[in-house]
């Protein structure tokens, strides 16, 4: 993973991989992250380049985190955001695996 700034918010990390080149709409599965409903990225497909975590000021539930993920694979980058806590979504061990250890 590599040496990343500090942001403030959400959109702030979220513009800052845009321009990254990481342009991609990422969203979670049990086993897998999905591009465009057709492409299924398992975890041995990708990488996870960057991750941000962000924790709502007054409410310790309102928590996200956003991934900057690039598949050689497949020659794409892209973002993902995920709520972590108890907002979660249900997903693989080996997803989870992927996702907490970078």
């Amino acid at each position: 993973m590599n040496t990343q700034p500090v942001f403030d918010t959400l959109t702030e990390a979220v513009q800052w991989l845009n321009q990254k080149g990481f342009t991609e709409d990422f969203n979670l599965k049990n086993d897998c992250i999905l591009l465009n409903n057709f492409l299924n990225l398992y975890p041995k497909d990708f990488r996870i380049e960057y991750m941000f975590r962000f924790e709502g000021d007054t409410d310790q539930s309102d928590e996200d985190v956003v991934y900057g993920i690039a598949s050689e694979k497949h020659s794409i980058k892209g973002i993902m955001t995920s709520a972590y806590g108890i907002y979660a979504d249900a997903t693989s061990a080996e997803l989870i695996k992927k996702l907490t250890v970078n």
